[in-house]
């Protein structure tokens, strides 16, 4: 049976305002002349969107690579972070310009037109060079299977984390023997543990960052308290919304209550604040390198399950195969040789914060002797992830209509009940509206797997 075309035309249109001002050439993915210039049998096209060290760890793995693999070549390039990379990865997977790898926020691939846009992966060809399903979390896997097909290799899960100094907490007490900080069940014991710690912090500093008028940050901690209280979104083919404005409303006054008890400086640097004394801050795990670079004696570990389940947001990095018109054969294989690899490899990559998705890495010595990454490797079993929907997933649809709509009742411009009552409503909306890149409502274009 043909596969069904979405040709150039039609995918600008479908974009819509998704698409970035500017030209959307295809400069970033050259002709790869010069990748075969070192006489290589194969090339391998692949983009990206790492940049900082991120980019330098996986410049690293790519290099030891190609010194293992002098056969292929292979030609990286750096794409901008955002839409701008997945409407260049969309318009040249439509007009058959595709790299022969790629990378992806596993969130975004449900949206992504699987079997138009994106290819999926040969299982075989993975398992022969080292990487199985067995060697993942069962759940991270499958956020990557679509009607039964894998269209996502996991590369990582990167999650949101709860950074607390430890000299600080000392002094509050709030450490337990092993050095970590003491646990925490429930809302009322951890306003007990800000309030302790704003007695014995430094003046002047806020006790926790949370990101207050950030949407992305604010839609990222959401997700993890609303799955904590067993929130759920859709039905199972994704036709009726189940989303609970009353535990919704528990989730924005918890966020709310930071500000309103004072444990917050709306707006305040949260990275510097917290480099600079402050007892807490909630980032991504991407900012490890920024703290430990700075000598800090802290740790990290999951937001706290202050609604008595464990659960914390979390995205992960994948590698995709960009729908290629004649897909298949030495470049194909080197696609699939050459992510399987970075996969492996992955002790690199942890050094950026992220835990590896590939399971075989977490019980290494060389990982487990990562700090603070072993603190807080327990996420992997407890994520919070957005719903398996087209306009979900990192910088998508839903966290730009939504994001802003927890900022209003965080920052106090909105009431929390009325806010999760808007939540419903642009939920509602969003689940009837056509996927830009495949033309099919969510509740037409059948179940994700």
């Amino acid at each position: 049976m043909g596969r069904p075309g979405l040709n150039r035309r039609q995918l600008l249109a479908g974009l819509g305002g998704l698409t970035v001002a500017g030209s959307l050439g295809f400069a970033a993915l050259g002709t790869g002349a010069d990748a075969l210039a070192s006489g290589a049998d194969t090339r391998v096209r692949y983009w990206n969107l790492f940049s900082g060290g991120d980019g330098a760890n996986m410049i690293a793995m790519l290099d030891a690579f190609r010194k293992e693999h002098p056969d292929i070549a292979v030609k990286d390039s750096t794409l901008q972070w955002g839409n701008p990379f997945y409407t260049k990865l969309a318009m040249a997977a439509a007009g058959n310009r595709a790299p022969e790898l790629g990378v992806m926020h596993l969130g975004r691939v449900a949206g992504f037109s699987p079997g138009r846009l994106l290819d999926p992966w040969d299982e075989n060809l993975l398992a022969k060079y080292g990487v199985r399903k067995e060697d993942y979390n069962p759940a991270l896997w499958n956020r990557g299977v679509i009607d039964g097909k894998l269209y996502a290799l996991p590369l990582d899960v990167h999650v949101q984390l709860c950074f607390y100094r430890k000299d600080v907490l000392k002094k509050a007490d709030l450490l337990g023997d092993d050095g970590r900080m003491i646990e925490v069940g429930s809302t009322g014991e951890w306003f007990d543990v800000l309030k302790k710690a704003k007695k014995v912090q430094k003046k002047g500093l806020q006790t926790i960052g949370l990101w207050t008028n950030d949407q992305n940050f604010q839609w990222w901690f959401f997700v993890a308290f609303y799955t904590q209280l067993g929130g759920t979104w859709f039905n199972d083919d994704d036709t009726e919304v189940l989303f609970d404005p009353d535990k919704a409303t528990q989730v924005l006054e918890f966020l709310r209550r930071h500000v309103t008890d004072g444990y917050v400086i709306p707006g305040a640097p949260t990275g510097e604040q917290f480099i600079n004394g402050a007892p807490f801050t909630w980032e991504g795990n991407w900012s490890v390198p920024v703290f430990s670079g700075a000598k800090l004696e802290y740790g990290a570990t999951p937001l706290p399950p202050v609604f008595g389940k464990q659960a914390t947001h979390a995205e992960s990095h994948a590698f995709v195969l960009p729908h290629q018109a004649g897909r298949g054969g030495a470049t194909d294989e080197g696609a699939h040789e050459l992510a399987a690899y970075v996969v492996q490899h992955a002790l690199q990559w942890a050094a950026g914060g992220h835990i590896p998705a590939y399971t075989p890495t977490l019980s290494t010595a060389a990982y487990q002797k990562l700090t603070p990454q072993n603190e807080y490797v327990s996420a992997m079993d407890h994520q919070a992830n957005e719903p398996k929907v087209w306009f979900a997933g990192s910088t998508g649809v839903l966290a730009q209509d939504l994001g802003p709509m927890v900022v209003s009742s965080t920052m106090g411009s909105a009431k929390p009940a009325s806010v999760a009552e808007r939540m419903k409503k642009e939920l509602t909306k969003l689940l009837a509206s056509k996927n830009p890149m495949d033309g099919h409502t969510a509740a037409q274009g059948g179940a994700v797997a």
